[in-house]
C-alpha cells in the first residue's frame, strides 16, 4: 500500500522527538536523584557484600539503591538555594515540582520500610538509622534549627556514616542474623572487614571534600561550613591528599600483615586514579561535571572488578 506523501519524513520527525523526550526524561531522572551516587553506593554494597557473604546480594543492592535515591531526592528538594547558586542541573524542575517530589520521596521511604522488613527484617534498624541521619542532614531538626549539613566536620562525616550503614551495614547485619558473623569466605575475617572499612571511609571522605570544592559559592552563601568554605581551596586539596594517602596506608598495612587478601588490596588502584583525576580537575576548576565524572569512574572500576572476578583472571581468587 502506498504511503501518503511525506509520511516517512513525519515518521522520522516523530521518532526523533520521542527519542529526545525519552532521553531528556532519563537525564532528568538521573540528575534529580543524583543517580551517579546511587549507582556507586549500590555497586559498593554489591561488591563488599559479595566479598563478605560469598554470594551476590541482589536484594540488598536494590534496597541500597532505593535508599540512596530517596535521600538524594529529598536532599535536592531542601537544597534548592545552594543548587541554584551552584548551577546544578535539574534544579528548575525540582523547584517547580517540590511538593510532588516530597510526596514521592516519603511514599517510597515508608512503603519500602514495610515491604523490605518482611523480606529481610535484619536491615530495618539500619535503614531507620540511615534515613533518620538523612533527615537530620537535610532538614533543620537539630537544636537551634540547624541541620547536620551546616555543621563543620559533621557534614562530611555524616555522609560517610551513611555509606557505612548501607554499603557495609546491610550485608553484615544480614549475615549476623543468619550465622552470627561466622563462616566468612576464605581470606576474610573480622580484622579484614575492619581494615577494609577503614580504607573505605577515608576514601569516601576524599570524595566528599572534592564535591565541596565544586559547591563553595552556594555553600558559603547558605552558611554550610565545609572545609573549602572555612579553610580555603588550598587547604581542602591538602585534606583530600591526606585522606587518599591515609586510605592507601590502611590497605597497605592490612595486606602487609596478611589480614587483607589481594582481591581487596587491588582496590588501592581506585584512590590513585582519583588522585590523578582530582589534580587534573583542579587545574581546570572543579565543576559539577568533574564531580559526576569521578563518581562514574569509581562505578566503572567496580564493574571492571567484577569482570576480573567472573573471568577468573590472574589474582582474582587470591
Amino acid at each position: 500500500m502506498t504511503q501518503p506523501a511525506g509520511w516517512d519524513n513525519r515518521l522520522a520527525m516523530f521518532t526523533s522527538r520521542s527519542a529526545t523526550r525519552v532521553s531528556n526524561a532519563a537525564a532528568l531522572f538521573m540528575s534529580v536523584g543524583r543517580f551517579h551516587i546511587v549507582v556507586i553506593a549500590a555497586l559498593g554494597l554489591f561488591t563488599f557484600g559479595w566479598l563478605f557473604l560469598g554470594a551476590y546480594p541482589w536484594l540488598l543492592t536494590a534496597v541500597c539503591a532505593l535508599d540512596w535515591y530517596v535521600v538524594n531526592l529529598l536532599n535536592r528538594v531542601v537544597d534548592l538555594p545552594e543548587d541554584e547558586a551552584n548551577e546544578i542541573a535539574g534544579t528548575d524542575f525540582v523547584a517547580r515540582n517540590r511538593r510532588a517530589l516530597l510526596i514521592i520521596g516519603f511514599g517510597l521511604l515508608l512503603g519500602s520500610l514495610v515491604v523490605v522488613h518482611f523480606l529481610n527484617p535484619a536491615v530495618t534498624p539500619l535503614r531507620i538509622a540511615y534515613h533518620s541521619l538523612g533527615l537530620a542532614y537535610n532538614w533543620r531538626l537539630l537544636p537551634g534549627g540547624r541541620r547536620i549539613k551546616q555543621l563543620y566536620f559533621w557534614k562530611n562525616t555524616a555522609s560517610a556514616i551513611g555509606f557505612m550503614l548501607t554499603v557495609f551495614g546491610y550485608p553484615l547485619a544480614t549475615k549476623w542474623s543468619q550465622d552470627g558473623l561466622t563462616d566468612f569466605p576464605a581470606g576474610i575475617s573480622t580484622a579484614t572487614i575492619a581494615f577494609t572499612a577503614g580504607f573505605f571511609i577515608l576514601f569516601e571522605l576524599s570524595y566528599e571534600v572534592f564535591y565541596d570544592l565544586r559547591d563553595v559559592e552556594g555553600d558559603g552563601r547558605e552558611g554550610v561550613r565545609t572545609y573549602p568554605v572555612v579553610h580555603g581551596a588550598a587547604a581542602a586539596v591538602r585534606i583530600i591528599d591526606g585522606l587518599i594517602f591515609s586510605s592507601l596506608a590502611v590497605l597497605v598495612t592490612g595486606y602487609a600483615t596478611g589480614l587483607v587478601p589481594w582481591r581487596i588490596f587491588i582496590m588501592a588502584a581506585a584512590p590513585l586514579l582519583n588522585l590523578f583525576f582530582c589534580k587534573w580537575s583542579l587545574k581546570r576548576g572543579v565543576t559539577s561535571g568533574h564531580c559526576i565524572a569521578v563518581t562514574w569512574l569509581g562505578a566503572t572500576l567496580l564493574i571492571l572488578y567484577h569482570v576480573w572476578i567472573v573471568l577468573d583472571l590472574p589474582g582474582a581468587g587470591a
